[in-house]
């Protein structure tokens, strides 16, 4: 059987008005903001303006990932429909995806298959010009903070400690690090620097963090850009940027609208790395998808380790979100990658391989149910070789931890496959009631908030803090940083920072090894590895197989 390509099934959908999904979705005529015929931004008075009642918010996440697969994001999406072929009032709230996976390895982020957010070579490229609108933004940081030095530098700002980076929305490993200002004195004052790519920007996260456009312009002034020759933080309003970035980014801060291939409302917007920042779709268009539907689901970057830690511990914490039931996705195929079998060996039943592997699902499940205290399903992407005695295995370990197991097979069936599961989430949401408690509270100290998220999330023993890592600790809290939230930069692949410990690893420590303030943000990072800020191409890019027709129609994207 010949299956279409992603973008062959989108391509061959009709999509409808964009109006017509925005009236779906609750939102009047005069808060619409057209992008052509099929994407639109939302005026941020709706969110003010409005007297809906929030929805129940739904999470899918995952169980951390392999070379094989999860499906999070195809999940999310035949949920949704899911929900809608079953009667629900339902809203998707999705991140958009960043031009360096979709020329490089991973390829794009709107869903698969039949459940996907449309028109997908929009939302894979340039999309309503918001990666741009950050790139700007960032860059012009950049610029004025080095023109601030060119022009006698009256901050007294010492060009070895500045930790503002460039950006640019591409993968390039040859802006990783770079030296500027050559050419003599009249070219700027000469200096190392680098490219970060632009989802790995402190304005990403500052703009999905964002409750509006006076809280965006205060978080952008408390940006740390650098330090004096006396080693005192230098801001962003100290180098008075925030203004005109705030000007760059006012509208790229406006939720934009979508549709699902089944015209499910699809609000997709901003897009934070998963690992260095919070993974999760902005505030605003949870916020806003919360109000325009009875039923919102939306997502969180990587595993549950990463992306539902963070998305509790960090965005419901600054948004005041309160998730009323958590979707984690797993793989057979995945699960017996965890298990020790190679990408080639999958198709094969193996009971011994699923064995191992599924202590990394569990793990996931006990910390939704047991750390965060939410009710929980597991979702199972059903593949043609996963057998019947697999299957049953994982339903079978889920219910003993109370926790029940649904199949999904939206990716070949979109909302049809998802309907099994919008039942089971709609029971969590009506008959069990959670009792959300974050993993740390945020008045203990820096190495406490660590160690927990560590002992308590990732299953370890503890930490090991380096030398230079606590002064980093010590500095931070003499500056007043100390009680912020905490932001672990780690491998997406092991619940460990070692990525070859798959599974459930215990008896491992975490070294920390660099800890730093994303002050706009709101948060700190801590460094446990050498996590990528500027991915590069690999031997064969995405990028050689896209092409356009003369008809301007775009193929190879998927």
């Amino acid at each position: 059987m010949a299956y279409k390509s992603d973008i062959e099934i989108a391509q061959s959908c009709e999509m409808r008005p964009i109006g017509e999904i925005a009236a779906k979705a609750h939102v009047d005529d005069k808060y619409i903001e057209q992008y052509g015929k099929y994407k639109a931004k939302i005026d941020l008075a709706l969110l003010n303006e409005t007297k809906r009642e929030d929805g129940k918010l739904i999470l899918v996440t995952a169980i951390t990932p392999t070379p094989a697969g999860e499906g999070k994001t195809t999940t999310t999406i035949g949920l949704a429909d899911g929900l809608a072929r079953i009667g629900k009032d339902v809203t998707v709230a999705l991140r958009e995806p960043s031009l360096g996976p979709v020329f490089g390895v991973k390829g794009g982020a709107a869903g698969g298959g039949y459940a996907q957010v449309v028109p997908m070579e929009d939302i894979n490229l340039h999309f309503t010009g918001d990666f741009h609108a950050i790139g700007a933004a960032n860059n012009l940081l950049a610029a004025m903070l080095d023109n601030h030095i060119h022009q006698g530098n009256a901050l007294g700002i010492d060009p070895n400690k500045i930790t503002w980076r460039r950006c640019v929305d591409m993968n390039d490993r040859e802006l990783r690090n770079i030296a500027i200002g050559l050419g003599g004195a009249k070219n700027g004052v000469t200096r190392e620097d680098g490219f970060d790519i632009t989802v790995a920007s402190e304005i990403m996260a500052v703009l999905c963090l964002s409750n509006g456009i006076s809280d965006l312009k205060e978080r952008l002034a408390r940006i740390i850009v650098g330090y004096t020759y006396d080693g005192k933080p230098v801001t962003c309003g100290e180098i008075n940027a925030q203004g005109a970035m705030t000007a760059l980014l006012k509208d790229a801060l406006k939720p934009n609208l979508v549709q699902t291939l089944e015209g499910t409302p699809a609000f997709v917007h901003g897009g934070p790395f998963a690992n260095i920042a919070h993974g999760c779709n902005s505030v605003m268009a949870t916020k806003l998808a919360l109000k325009m539907g009875d039923y919102t689901v939306t997502e969180a970057g990587f595993g549950a380790d990463l992306g539902a830690e963070k998305f509790l511990d960090i965005k419901c914490r600054v948004a005041g979100l309160i998730p009323s039931a958590v979707v984690v996705v797993a793989t057979v195929r995945a699960l017996k990658m965890h298990g020790g079998r190679a990408k080639t060996e999958l198709a094969n039943e193996d009971i011994v391989a699923l064995e191992k592997g599924i202590p990394n699902l569990l793990r996931h499940v006990s910390n939704i149910k047991n750390v965060y205290k939410l009710p929980c399903v597991v979702a199972v992407n059903r593949f043609p070789t996963d057998t019947d005695a697999e299957i049953d295995f994982i339903i079978k370990k889920c219910r003993e931890l109370g926790v029940n197991t649904v199949l999904s097979t939206v990716w070949a069936e979109g909302g049809k496959g998802g309907e099994a599961l919008a039942r089971e989430v709609v029971r969590l949401c009506e008959e069990e009631k959670g009792d959300f408690t974050f993993s740390y509270d945020t008045d203990a100290t820096i190495e406490e908030k660590i160690e927990a998220i560590v002992k308590k999330v990732y299953g370890g023993d503890g930490i090991s803090v380096l030398p230079a890592a606590k002064k980093q600790i010590d500095e931070l809290s003499k500056l007043g940083l100390d009680k912020l939230p905490i932001c672990v930069a780690k491998t997406q692949y092991s619940f460990s920072d070692d990525p070859t410990k798959l599974g459930a690893p215990d008896g491992f420590t975490v070294t920390v090894r660099n800890v730093k303030v994303s002050a706009g943000a709101g948060f700190i990072v801590v460094l446990t590895g050498d996590i990528m800020t500027m991915p590069g191409l690999p031997k064969v890019p995405s990028a050689e197989k896209i092409d356009v027709d003369e008809n301007g129609k775009i193929t190879g994207l998927f």
